[in-house]
């Protein structure tokens, strides 16, 4: 039942954050990530290590869904859509979604990771860094090493109370950036 559950709000929460820009894409159309620029500003902690190459960059737009525990609200999931950097279309080229997992529209490709490192901002959700812990597919998240969370904006937990099993989404963006093992 709590799988179900689950299944059910991250697919209420996807189908809610995507339902605009989905509308946009023709069918058949295929966003195709272009090649990312070399290097991005990262605080020193969410330095991703020698060894692994720059691979993509995304931006995103979403929610970071909060649930009520213990009279304080705890992270639930987030819900984003992706699209290349640079694409005025905004195509989404991936969904990410709890796990975290950031899985591709365009090949179905998918990344699985886990937060290795955290920079705290003000006023918004902190940076991170995450190490791949699994990857399927042979598209743009094929062989992902590390992803970085940079430039966050929103996303915030409320301060106030809850109660019972409220929920609530809070908007956020931010930018994704996606790293391979150099070869």
């Amino acid at each position: 039942m709590k799988l179900t559950k689950r299944l059910v709000l991250t697919t209420t929460a996807l189908a809610a954050v995507t339902a605009g820009t989905l509308m946009g894409a023709t069918a058949g159309q295929a966003a195709t990530p272009q090649p990312a620029r070399t290097g991005v500003d990262a605080p020193p902690a969410l330095k991703v290590p020698d060894g692994n190459r720059l691979t993509g960059v995304f931006s995103a737009e979403g929610v970071q869904t909060y649930t009520c525990t213990d009279g304080a609200w705890k992270l639930l999931e987030p819900a984003a859509t992706l699209w290349a950097k640079n694409d005025r279309s905004r195509r989404p080229v991936a969904l990410h979604s709890r796990g975290p997992v950031w899985v591709s529209t365009v090949d179905g490709s998918a990344v699985n990771a886990a937060a290795v490192a955290s920079s705290p901002k003000d006023g918004t959700i902190p940076e991170l860094l995450l190490q791949s812990t699994a990857t399927r597919g042979t598209g743009i998240f094929a062989d992902v090493s590390y992803i970085q969370r940079l430039d966050t904006h929103g996303g915030v937990a409320p301060t106030t109370a809850c109660t019972g099993t409220d929920q609530t989404s809070v908007r956020y963006s931010a930018t994704y950036t996606f790293y391979k093992p150099a070869k």
